[in-house]
């Protein structure tokens, strides 16, 4: 999750967001990249006394500046493509998630178990521990495996959610009467923390996510008391 003075992104608990991350670098590279070079030539054209009076056209120099931003724009557009791919890619999930949003909270039912089903409310500020964290942690968190792929299948009961994760590089919109469905892989053990992303409503800041990443003998556990009881 997110600290205090955390300029960056989160670090990565995904392959997916990993490949996002280094898109962003290098997107980002590119920017500086032109953005110093016209501050350059801005500087220049301002503190030159330079007269050309005979020039009246220049094709070859408006070739260059047709022709460079397409090739420029192309290193970005071919690793977008291929990231946007990557994550509408789906493989043989080992456990599939559908989340229902709610005003103001989520509802969970791993239908690959019975139909284990919870709903997951914010823990209020009077009721937090004292490791708690305002305003994000939940009463009944979602219990996961690491190491294995997991479909997330998205919907909502009212009004239009977004079931942000930042860490795993997920966000789904959840729709009233439609699904979407997304996929993640995540490749440590650990809390990870999300929040809706669309604005729901009065108490749209009020409605957390939190996975457990778990290993999956703990998950395989934790599962099984659930289907028991």
């Amino acid at each position: 999750m997110s600290t205090w003075a955390n300029l960056g992104l989160q670090d990565s608990a995904s392959p997916l967001m990993e490949q996002l991350i280094f898109f962003h670098d290098h997107a980002l590279l590119i920017l500086v990249m032109i953005t110093v070079l016209v501050g350059y030539l801005m500087f220049m054209l301002f503190f030159n006394n330079y007269i050309n009076r005979f020039l009246l056209h220049g094709q070859l120099i408006e070739m260059i500046w047709t022709i460079l931003p397409a090739i420029i724009l192309l290193f970005i557009a071919l690793p977008s493509l291929r990231l946007l791919y990557l994550l509408d890619e789906i493989n043989e999930p080992s456990v599939t998630l559908k989340s229902i949003g709610h005003q103001w909270y989520w509802s969970y039912e791993y239908s690959d178990f019975n139909n284990v089903e919870f709903d997951s409310y914010m823990v209020p500020t009077n009721e937090l521990e004292n490791d708690g964290f305002r305003l994000l942690d939940v009463d009944n968190r979602i219990v996961l495996p690491m190491n294995s792929q997991i479909r997330i299948v998205m919907t909502a009961a009212d009004v239009i959610h977004s079931w942000t994760i930042p860490a795993l590089g997920v966000k789904v919109d959840g729709t009233p009467g439609r699904l979407n469905q997304t996929n993640f892989f995540m490749n440590r053990p650990g809390l990870f923390y999300g929040q809706c992303s669309e604005i729901c409503g009065a108490n749209h800041s009020f409605m957390p996510i939190v996975i457990e990443s778990v290993p999956v003998n703990n998950f395989i556990k934790w599962i099984s008391k659930n289907v028991n009881s």
